[in-house]
């Protein structure tokens, strides 16, 4: 698979299906033998269904020629294994469920199923979403250098897409579990509103938290994907009524005017020099877009992060609650020592944590009467050595900037800005709510007058 077949757009796939020059079968065909040829360097998938995803491509071509085609029909991606498909395995990357095969399939899976995408198979992540890996299922190495995390949760799904294996994948996000690798990896990362994109059929970690949402390779291709699993589930009793507009149609949409809010604490505490001045320089082409950039004086990010992580361990360890007794084993000695801290968090610090919550929802609330968008970077720094990792480490540096977007519900897309010593950097936008078309408008015209997001990694080898 040659490098510019794999690293085409999600709409550079689609024009060449419906000119002729590209099948489907061959492109997905493809992506199975970059896949095997990488995955002993990447180890990005748990499972790669390679016959069910040539069978899915045969079938989006015959769609194709029926002039019966989605945008996302024949395109092959990766969903991340902490979502049910009826008839495959399913782990999350843990030994809890070894063995584990669904009866049914997700939400999101369904809905990309019925656009005729390919599923290539199921990514490796960090244990339940828990922030550890499983040392059974091993690490996921950064494409950009293989001694670097490619973060986390949804890391498999981040490196499959960066590694040009898969044109899309599908990860979930509770505190950064989207944003963070996509921001490590130089992708466009999206976590939507809460309610936006329907959970059934997704493993919960923390229900009050989690969201499910698209990693990409420009907001362009993210908004295509959104636009095709966002809608309401009634097997989801979150999910939202609201009509989904078209994201695509935002792209290119005129930003001038748009106000942006800057909160400058979060340009300067806690933070490499390099992201700094990144994403400073990035506020640069916000104005240069027409976009006003102003200052903005939200709660304090880090109390949001103190009530998400007390709220996090509780609900993850009520969740665990029948495994943990039942299946202790099967857990990473890490993520098993973080379920017992959770279950002895008193109930009252679960209380002031969601009291906590409503006072910084009503903060944010506030500052979007006076902007468009908030903008921050996305991760402190660029991703880390393996070598530097501790387990049990304290999430709150690694989630300070994203964390209060799962506490609070807003809708949030990391997308390159820079690089530093070989290796991305993320910006992140964040709306108001359900106002995703906004924050693809200003991020794909970030987009379009930058070129980060077409940088790749080295080869791998």
């Amino acid at each position: 698979m040659s490098a510019d077949l794999a690293y085409l757009s999600i709409s550079e796939l689609a024009a060449g299906y419906r000119r002729g020059t590209l099948s489907p079968v061959e492109v997905t065909r493809a992506a199975l033998e970059r896949i095997e040829r990488e995955e002993k360097y990447l180890n990005a998938y748990i499972l790669v269904t390679g016959d069910r995803a040539l069978e899915q491509a045969r079938s989006a071509e015959a769609r194709i020629r029926r002039g019966d085609a989605s945008p996302l029909c024949g395109v092959p991606y990766s969903l991340k294994d902490i979502f049910d498909v009826a008839g495959l395995p399913m782990t999350c990357a843990s030994n809890v469920l070894r063995g584990h095969l669904s009866a049914t399939t997700a939400f999101v899976a369904r809905r990309l199923a019925d656009a005729g995408a390919v599923l290539l198979g199921k990514n490796n992540m960090l244990e339940f979403a828990y922030g550890e890996t499983h040392p059974d299922f091993g690490n996921t190495p950064n494409p950009w250098s293989a001694e670097r995390s490619a973060a986390g949760s949804s890391t498999g799904s981040a490196v499959s897409v960066c590694a040009g294996q898969a044109y899309f994948s599908i990860g979930t996000d509770t505190g950064g579990s989207i944003r963070l690798p996509a921001s490590y990896c130089g992708l466009a990362g999206v976590k939507p509103t809460y309610g936006r994109v329907s959970r059934s059929g997704v493993v919960a970690l923390c229900w009050s938290c989690d969201f499910v949402g698209p990693l990409a390779r420009s907001a362009a291709d993210a908004a295509l994907v959104l636009g095709a699993i966002a809608g309401h589930d009634p097997s989801d009793p979150t999910s939202s009524r609201r009509p989904v507009p078209d994201y695509a149609a935002a792209l290119g949409r005129p930003v001038r005017g748009l106000r942006v809010g800057v909160v400058r604490r979060e340009f300067e505490e806690h933070l490499d020099a390099d992201v700094r001045d990144a994403a400073t320089q990035a506020l640069d082409v916000l104005r240069d877009l027409g976009m006003e950039v102003v200052e903005v004086s939200p709660p304090p990010f880090e109390h949001a992060v103190l009530a998400l992580l007390t709220i996090l361990l509780v609900e993850a360890s009520s969740i665990h609650r029948t495994w943990m007794a039942e299946r202790p084993e099967g857990y990473s000695a890490a993520v098993l020592e973080r379920l017992r801290q959770g279950a002895l968090i008193p109930g009252v610090d679960y209380l002031h944590a969601q009291r906590a919550r409503r006072e910084f929802r009503d903060g944010i609330a506030r500052v979007f009467q006076e902007v468009d968008l908030l903008v921050t970077p996305t991760s402190p720094s660029v991703a880390h050595r393996f070598a530097d990792e501790v387990p049990g480490r304290d999430l709150t540096p690694y989630v300070r900037r994203t964390g209060p977007f799962n506490l609070t519900g807003y809708p949030a897309i990391s997308i390159p800005c820079g690089m530093s010593g070989g290796l991305p950097l993320g910006l992140q936008l964040v709306a108001r709510y359900f106002a995703e078309d906004v924050m693809f408008a200003a991020a794909d015209a970030y987009q379009r007058a930058t070129d980060w997001h077409r940088r790749r990694p080295p080869a791998v080898s």
